[in-house]
């Protein structure tokens, strides 16, 4: 199975692939970050991640995509842009007939590390012994995007029926 991770952000997007070579195996195919100017009108910063998450889903072909899910924070304005980075991965996905499954924070930490309160170095740390890496990615945004596609490796197992109903919606258009 190959999973691509979304960590979604307007101005950084991390992006992650995560094949499973065999069980409790797993590899990582590709990490990045999508970057959009700050500068530039929304309107033009949505379609930058539109066409760069295009891109990477008709070069990688996912299974899967695994969004994190976007969670209240105190900070209204970072809470809109997020959210309206993971509906272009959504829209994506549902145009593409891949199914989608959304993680928290606390469901992708407790997958990676054992501990729904990890921090982020903890995390990154994990990320890199179970992909095997050299080094962890950077920034952080493409190691998020890794550990949501570990955390559905290992937690997405019973999304069977999501998997079946995605695909019969996008054969009805």
């Amino acid at each position: 199975m190959r999973v691509l991770g979304i960590d979604p952000g307007l101005t950084r997007c991390g992006i992650g692939i995560v094949d499973s070579t065999g069980p409790q195996k797993l590899e990582m195919v590709g990490v990045g970050v999508i970057q959009t100017d700050t500068e530039a009108p929304l309107e033009f910063r949505l379609l930058e991640l539109e066409k760069e998450i295009s891109n990477w889903i008709n070069k990688f072909k996912p299974d899967v995509i695994a969004v994190e899910r976007v969670f209240s924070q105190l900070n209204v304005r970072t809470a809109m842009a997020t959210g309206q980075a993971a509906g272009v991965a959504l829209l994506l996905a549902a145009k593409a007939g891949i199914p989608v499954v959304m993680h928290t924070p606390s469901e992708v930490k407790a997958a990676v590390t054992g501990s729904g309160r990890a921090d982020k170095k903890q995390v990154a740390q994990m990320v890199k012994r179970l992909l095997k890496l050299k080094e962890i990615p950077k920034p952080v945004d493409s190691t998020d995007a890794l550990a949501l596609a570990i955390c559905h490796h290992w937690r997405g197992v019973g999304n069977a029926r999501l998997a079946t109903a995605t695909k019969k919606a996008a054969k009805k258009r």
